[in-house]
């Protein structure tokens, strides 16, 4: 039996257009490879990452069965994929957090939909498909994230500057955008610690994307947890470096910070989300509205364990004003981040904010599932308070000038030098993150042709 795993491009926005960076900005489909280090050894896997890039599927064997991931952003090249394979009586099953927040659409557009955590009914999938039962819909449950295998690395192996893990699924922050805990629930679940050192030692890769949501957790128990994660690292003398996602509050404990260098910890991605108190509490950051709380010393403490810091911020929330792409650069520069990562607010199904703004008529881009491939959170699909689609596209186009000018691209790497925190990291990322940002630019300019005009007028 022969199985094709596809992780659908955007062909918008796909990076295998730009390979000379495209290696630092693409990640591994971790849950395809998860799902394959479950798949029984009578199946014959191929997984095939079209970040990388598209085959003629013509011209490859024909599968038994193709299992298709995705995001919302990819959900309309992933039904163009399954429109063609169903076309030549290949039965195709979905699953991701797209065809779970939008099941009914999925199930109009595939032989079977996966649910949830796909690796609760994965097994079952591929057994009715062996008997050429599928059922329409496998809804999917959380894990016990000890039974999870380690993820199939050797499936993928060329073309990436990063390897990825995961040793904790769900989010108790619940943040008014984002969909992890409807997705993965609130409760914060952990893989032992001895599979996550032992899956490490398997990742080719020196560099590693550790892809939870948040690492460190929110409780004292969690911080706990990832200190003896850190331990275990260290002892093991694996030699990875690696980065992470993180809340601020990272920053809060020294001893945190000291095992985690020392465990290999280079960046850390952490979401200020916006510069206003109003804009936090619109989006119901936890962790973000702390008394008291100095941000530029946050960050420092970081950096000095040798730790880059990504700032992460929305635009386009209803506190937001012109005037906001200033801000934010400016925001980002007096904390003092390595690297700055502005999106626009995005409504995405599943969370509150895409109840919200669809229930009042905000969603511009609502011709699916054709539009889909503009939630991207790179391009402006909703209906700003405050800001047209011209003028949220200025804003955004004035903070990247502002925080990746030349001058202060290289006042950051001189910093870096000095501090002795990753030359050679910060002058990569920064270099890339300006490449990309021109790159955005031109594809917001077509865009504004096609659709901006249009969502503006109405």
């Amino acid at each position: 039996m022969r199985l094709y795993l596809i992780n659908p491009c955007n062909p918008l926005v796909s990076f295998a257009r730009t390979r000379r960076w495209s290696k630092y900005r693409v990640w591994k489909p971790l849950g395809l490879l998860i799902l394959a280090g479950l798949t029984p050894p009578e199946w014959e896997i191929k997984i095939i990452d079209e970040n990388l890039s598209v085959p003629d599927y013509e011209a490859l064997p024909r599968p038994d069965l193709v299992g298709i991931t995705a995001f919302t952003s990819q959900a309309t090249r992933a039904y163009d994929l399954a429109g063609e394979f169903r076309d030549r009586g290949v039965p195709v099953v979905i699953g991701g957090v797209h065809a779970t927040m939008c099941l009914e659409e999925a199930a109009e557009r595939v032989d079977s939909v996966v649910t949830g955590e796909a690796e609760s009914v994965w097994l079952q999938v591929l057994e009715d498909a062996r008997r050429g039962h599928l059922q329409p819909v496998y809804a999917g449950e959380a894990v016990s994230m000890g039974d999870l295998p380690a993820a199939r690395n050797d499936l993928l192996t060329q073309g990436y500057a990063f390897g990825s893990i995961q040793t904790t699924r769900g989010c108790p922050l619940d943040c008014s955008f984002c969909s992890v805990s409807t997705l993965n629930g609130k409760s914060y679940r952990h893989r032992p610690i001895e599979k996550v050192v032992e899956e490490f030692r398997t990742v080719r890769e020196r560099l590693v994307l550790i892809v939870d949501d948040n690492l460190i957790g929110t409780s004292a128990r969690h911080v706990a947890r990832a200190k003896d994660l850190f331990r275990a690292i260290i002892h093991a003398k694996l030699g990875k470096k690696w980065i992470c996602q993180a809340t601020i509050n990272m920053a809060d404990d020294d001893e945190l910070l000291t095992l985690a260098a020392r465990a290999g910890c280079k960046g850390v991605f952490v979401g200020f989300e916006s510069p206003t108190e109003e804009g936090l509490a619109e989006v119901g950051t936890k962790f973000g509205i702390l008394n008291g709380r100095d941000f530029k010393a946050s960050v420092r403490r970081l950096q000095r364990h040798h730790i880059a810091v990504v700032g992460s911020f929305i635009m386009g929330l209803d506190a937001d004003e012109r005037g906001i792409g200033e801000l934010i650069a400016d925001t980002a520069e007096r904390y003092g981040v390595d690297l700055l990562n502005v999106l626009f607010l995005t409504p995405l199904p599943g969370t509150r904010l895409w109840e919200q703004m669809k229930s009042q008529g905000r969603i511009a881009a609502d011709s699916f599932p054709d539009d889909w491939k503009y939630f991207t959170l790179t391009f402006p699909v909703a209906r700003y308070k405050h800001l047209s689609w011209a003028a949220i596209l200025q804003e955004m186009d004035t903070c990247d000038r502002r925080f990746y000018s030349l001058r202060r691209i290289l006042h950051r790497i001189w910093c870096s030098f000095w501090r002795r925190r990753g030359l050679l990291f910060a002058t990569v990322a920064n270099l890339s993150f300006r490449h990309n940002l021109r790159t955005y630019r031109d594809l917001c300019k077509q865009v504004d042709v096609s659709r901006g005009r249009a969502l503006d007028a109405s």
